[in-house]
C-alpha cells in the first residue's frame, strides 16, 4: 500500500517560546507555599524553572479542583492575558520550586519586537485547550475508575522520569490531589487505588 506524501511529512515542530523571551527575575517557593491566590491581581505569567506547581480553583461547594500540574519549562498563569482585575485560580508549589516571571506588559512589549513569541504562546494555549477538551470529554463519558486510570497514565507520560528499562518513576501524588483532579472524593480514589 502506497503512503500518501502528506502523511509522510513529519508533524511541524512547535515554536519554542523560550527562544524569544529574555531572562527575567527568578522567584523561589518552598513546598506548599502559595505562588498566587484567587482574588489577587492578575498581572504576570510564570515559567517553572525547577519543581512542580499545582494550579487549582475553588468550586462553588468549597471543594478544590485541580486545573493542572506544571513542571520545568512549562508556563502557567496565562489568565493574566485576559486583563482581569483578579485571578480565578490559585498556584501552589508542590515541591521546592523556582519560577521565572514576566508581567503581561513585558510580554506584550516583547511580542511587538518578536512576533514569533505570539505564535509560540498561541500554540501552547491551543494545545492546552485541546487537552482540556479531552478532559471534559472524559468527565462526560468515563466512570471514575477510568478517569483515574487516564489521569495516572497522563501524569506518568508528562511528569514521570522514564527509566532505560521502560519503568516510570513519579513523584508521590496524594489520593487527595488525585481526587481533586478527577472530580471525586479522596475516599473513592483510595478505594480504587487499593483494588
Amino acid at each position: 500500500m502506497a503512503t500518501s506524501p502528506i502523511l509522510a511529512v513529519p508533524p511541524k515542530q512547535l515554536e519554542d517560546p523560550l527562544a524569544h523571551l529574555p531572562c527575567s527575575s527568578i522567584l523561589e517557593y518552598r513546598k506548599g507555599q502559595v505562588i498566587y491566590n484567587q482574588d489577587q491581581p492578575s498581572t504576570s505569567i510564570y515559567l517553572v524553572i525547577d519543581g512542580k506547581v499545582k494550579v487549582c480553583r475553588m468550586a462553588d461547594d468549597g471543594r478544590q479542583v485541580v486545573v493542572d500540574i506544571y513542571q520545568t519549562d512549562e508556563f502557567f498563569g496565562e489568565s493574566a492575558f485576559l486583563s482581569s482585575p483578579t485571578r480565578d485560580e490559585q498556584a501552589l508549589a508542590l515541591e521546592n520550586t523556582k519560577v521565572m516571571t514576566w508581567t503581561t506588559a513585558e510580554i506584550e512589549d516583547i511580542v511587538t519586537r518578536r512576533p514569533r513569541l505570539a505564535i509560540a504562546l498561541l500554540q501552547i494555549l491551543v494545545q492546552r485547550s485541546m487537552e482540556f477538551g479531552h478532559r471534559i470529554e472524559s468527565f462526560s463519558v468515563d466512570n471514575i475508575a477510568r478517569r483515574l486510570a487516564r489521569t495516572l497514565i497522563r501524569f506518568s507520560e508528562r511528569l514521570g522520569q522514564h527509566g532505560e528499562d521502560g519503568s516510570v518513576q513519579m513523584m508521590p501524588f496524594t489520593h487527595e490531589l488525585l481526587s481533586q483532579y478527577v472530580g471525586t472524593s479522596r475516599e473513592i480514589v483510595t478505594h480504587y487505588m487499593n483494588q
